[in-house]
């Protein structure tokens, strides 16, 4: 290998690796497609290899690339282990960026709260947030995020991971449509009203059209948008519901926003809110100032969710 190859370019190498694109490769390291293909057209040069070849819509890695991956993990994770060296000092002296990936629809809700935390201990530590686009827990693996906030599936054995909270979903309607004004919400209303799906993958049905057909009842889905952003938007027009965590509800109402919110008269599955981290980020000390900001950051919502 040349001594031209630096830990930027190692990033790149494992990510084109583990997602067999580039494409994807440059999403999970938020940069652009150009970019990273310019940074592979280094790599093979500085490795006198292809690295990866194309094969359908996908690449697929070539045998020095598969002997090598092993290797530049390495690599990556005794760097992300000198961390430790540079943590001394008080968090004032720090300059650093921490990614956190969190679901959207707790980012308006966590986020603020997380950033005034920090910002107060830590003037030159920015927090940037991106969106869970996925759950994969890759992403933590080669250090292209330090935390992921959200639901998701159990996880592999080399993560780390802690209950936040867990939450319901409940019915979002606009303060001055009909549904804005009754005191609950009926089974019949939830059939009878359009409905707004929020789903980064575009699922028009969830758990609420199961729990619908054991009544042997169904709701009218009029669109679907990819995050609770746009979804909150829409349901602020009349006569539209909208599914989101309690705690976005509340957060919105306590900001005085024009919506009200109904507890569901059907059973759903509830949602349990996690922080999620490498386990060699264990022992780091500002990885650990972050994660003890996090649980203090979302503590008020345990509490306003009656879960403390």
């Amino acid at each position: 290998m040349s001594d031209e190859i630096d830990l930027n370019l190692l990033r790149v190498f494992a990510a084109v690796i583990d997602t067999g694109s580039v494409s994807a490769a440059a999403a999970r390291l938020h940069l652009s497609i150009p970019a990273t293909s310019r940074a592979l057209t280094r790599l093979r040069n500085a490795m006198k290899d292809p690295i990866v070849v194309r094969a359908g819509r996908g690449v697929v890695p070539t045998p020095f690339a598969l002997r090598a991956a092993p290797r530049v993990r390495t690599v990556l994770n005794l760097a992300a282990g000198l961390r430790a060296d540079s943590a001394s000092g008080e968090p004032h002296t720090w300059e650093r960026t921490f990614v956190v990936r969190i679901n959207d629809g707790l980012t308006p809700v966590v986020a603020p709260r997380l950033i005034r935390r920090v910002a107060a201990e830590a003037q030159n530590v920015t927090v940037r947030f991106v969106a869970q686009d996925s759950k994969a827990p890759e992403p933590l693996r080669d250090g292209a995020i330090d935390l992921d906030i959200g639901v998701a599936d159990p996880p592999p054995p080399d993560m780390r991971s802690e209950q936040l909270f867990v939450d319901h979903f409940v019915a979002l309607v606009s303060a001055s449509s009909a549904l804005g004004t009754v005191d609950e919400l009926t089974l019949d209303d939830l059939c009878a009203y359009p409905h707004i799906s929020a789903s980064r993958r575009g699922l028009s049905r969830g758990p609420l059209d199961d729990a619908l057909l054991r009544q042997g009842r169904s709701r009218r889905v009029v669109a679907v948008v990819p995050t609770y952003a746009v979804a909150t938007l829409l349901a602020l027009e009349d006569n539209l519901i909208c599914l989101v965590p309690r705690v976005v509800a509340q957060h919105l109402v306590e900001r005085r926003v024009p919506i009200r919110w109904h507890e569901i008269p059907v059973e759903l599955p509830l949602a349990t809110v996690e922080l999620r981290w490498h386990r060699r980020s264990d022992e780091d000390a500002q990885a650990q100032w972050l994660r003890n900001h996090v649980r203090a950051a979302v503590k008020p919502l345990e509490i306003a969710l009656g879960v403390l």
